[in-house]
């Protein structure tokens, strides 16, 4: 893995790169591609709140000045007052095999304990999604279950697979 690898919010200058990533059939792959949508949505969010909501938010995964992917978390409301975080990544296709999705997920994670109050966090991948799922587990998750027919992409119904770490699963950097 390349220690070199940091997250950071996005500038504006990665919008187009951004823009591309999400809407781009051949970039995001089979996994996120959710047909075509507006493209100045990403914008007009990072006009918004520079993509640093309280709910959610989207930083960019870089290594120097090269924009790598994304990794993206919202805020998903469970049983009374608790709450976690989940999480997702986006690499470009020539970022993708080389272990950075692993890297930057768990930077993302450090970051979010050490920054929140968030006592777990979660993903969500398609179960044909194998490469996510091993990255997920390479840097602690487990596996909790399949939520079946729960996403809707490439004209058919999609089952997907959840993983979770908790605060207390994570050793202190």
């Amino acid at each position: 893995m390349d220690d070199h690898v940091r997250l950071r919010p996005v500038a504006e200058e990665d919008l187009p790169f951004v823009e591309a990533l999400r809407t781009d059939p051949d970039l995001c792959g089979p996994f996120l591609w959710e047909g075509w949508r507006d493209p100045h949505r990403f914008r007009r969010r990072w006009q918004d709140d520079g993509w640093l909501g309280d709910d959610s938010a989207l930083l960019i995964v870089a290594r120097g000045a090269d924009a790598l992917g994304m990794v993206s978390y919202r805020r998903v409301e469970l049983t009374g007052p608790v709450w976690c975080w989940s999480i997702g990544a986006l690499l470009a296709p020539e970022a993708r095999g080389q272990g950075l999705g692993s890297r930057a997920q768990r930077l993302l994670v450090d970051y979010l304990f050490h920054h929140t109050l968030a006592h777990r966090i979660q993903a969500e991948t398609d179960v044909d999604n194998i490469a996510e799922q091993r990255a997920l587990e390479r840097i602690g998750f487990t596996r909790e279950g399949v939520v079946r027919a729960c996403s809707f992409l490439g004209g058919r119904y999609h089952d997907k697979v959840v993983y979770s770490i908790l605060r207390t699963e994570v050793p202190p950097s």
